[in-house]
């Protein structure tokens, strides 16, 4: 895609761009700010006010240039053209989404935690206001939708949509020994115990099959500890030999690889069907990977660079009126009981979205009501009503919710939006 002839009409625009939290992906977005063509950060937010000016400065920003505040609800306030909210925690992002986009002004959302629960009713606040609500290039659920909506454009049947763990497994044949790295199923069998799929992994996906219409082949996914060249015999259907019980659906896995090998590590790729086998033929003599029987291709982005292209989205957002991905409630992240709960127990999310006790699976969504399932991030803040026995999946009826929470009230309205509930 040229850029330069896509925006060719808004060249010398600039975006003038408030951004809520200055974490890792907000300084390196920050640090792109000050180079990027299109836009420009005229204000930061984050309740860390050391952190934020520490990243302004490290862009190379005078202070004087940039505002700084605690309250990253200041920012709808502000006259900005779009805010960017960097803050990892999905009641702040659904709070101050809702917030901005009734002020006017564009959303990129970068917590995808709170997309998974209630992107859908976001976006159709913003289609109502005349913005746009989006998420963003730079993490995995953005870059993967784009890159089925690539395949599909060029008429590929897409089989799998997937992404890599965040880990790579690295080979040492001294301690692994040879057949794990020539075989899978001894491989997994070694690895039985290994965490394969974390819960940011299965909200991505969420992300990602509620944006493309992809289905979830497994609850609690298939996640193989697999070399790249190994995924297009992996991820094709069981009937021509490979682990998915049906084509069109999404997927991840852990990559292996040698010391000296590139690593995917936070790539995102597709598995196409071969329609054309001699064309395909021809790709692999190439170097694109393809499965044993011919009939499946590999096609990957092996990275994605967190705020660094982020600007991609923003501007296609604000000068387009494209967003990154539009959402609908197809699936939801689920909370799976895996030891025996109290009640009066208080769930919180800990390091890597953990809540203990409590695993996550994927599963069709549905309205939050009587005995359905509470979507994962939902959890947090909420009281268990009564005991929970392991296995058992944690419902409405089960949880008693925080009070004045963003999530649950949007989610509320998106449940009647899309399921009439």
């Amino acid at each position: 895609m040229n850029f330069d002839a896509l925006l060719a009409a808004h060249r010398g625009k600039r975006i003038r761009i408030g951004l809520a939290g200055a974490g890792e992906f907000g300084r390196s977005f920050l640090f792109r700010s000050g180079r990027a063509q299109a836009i420009e950060v005229v204000a930061v937010a984050d309740r860390d006010r050391e952190r934020a000016a520490a990243a302004v400065a490290n862009a190379g920003m005078s202070a004087a240039s940039v505002a700084i505040t605690q309250d990253a609800a200041e920012l709808a306030e502000m006259p900005l053209d779009m805010i960017v909210e960097a803050t990892g925690e999905p009641e702040v992002a659904a709070g101050l989404a809702e917030l901005a986009i009734a002020r006017g002004k564009h959303f990129a959302m970068v917590t995808k935690e709170a997309d998974c629960v209630v992107g859908p009713i976001l976006q159709a606040q913003a289609q109502a206001a005349g913005v746009v609500c989006t998420p963003v290039d730079g993490d995995q659920p953005s870059l993967l939708v784009a890159l089925v909506s690539w395949a599909k454009l060029l008429g590929l049947e897409v089989v799998c949509a997937g992404k890599a763990g965040e880990y790579d497994v690295v080979y040492d044949r001294e301690s692994h020994g040879g057949e794990f790295w020539t075989n899978p199923s001894v491989r997994h069998s070694r690895l039985a115990d290994l965490q394969r799929a974390t819960i940011p992994d299965y909200c991505e996906l969420a992300i990602v099959a509620n944006a493309t219409g992809l289905k979830v082949d497994r609850p609690e996914l298939h996640a193989p500890v697999a070399r790249t060249l190994e995924l297009p015999d992996l991820f094709r259907p069981r009937t021509d030999g490979g682990l998915l019980a049906a084509s069109g659906v999404v997927d991840m896995f852990v990559c292996l690889r040698r010391p000296d090998e590139l690593s995917f590590a936070g790539g995102v790729f597709v598995i196409v069907r071969c329609d054309d086998r001699a064309t395909w033929e021809v790709l692999r003599g190439k170097g694109i990977p393809v499965s044993s029987d011919g009939g499946f291709a590999l096609l990957h982005n092996p990275v994605h660079l967190l705020g660094i292209e982020a600007p991609v989205s923003l501007v296609n957002a604000v000068h387009l009126r494209a967003p990154a991905a539009t959402l609908f409630p197809h699936y939801d992240m689920h909370g799976r009981a895996t030891r025996e709960l109290a009640a009066g127990t208080r769930f919180t999310i800990g390091v890597r979205h953990t809540i203990p006790g409590v695993e996550t699976l994927l599963a069709p969504a549905s309205a939050v009501k009587d005995a359905a399932p509470v979507p994962y991030y939902m959890l947090t803040g909420c009281t268990l009503a009564k005991s929970v026995k392991p296995g058992m999946i944690l419902t409405r009826d089960m949880v008693e919710p925080p009070p004045r929470s963003a999530l649950w009230r949007l989610r509320a309205l998106q449940d009647s939006r899309f399921f009439g509930a």
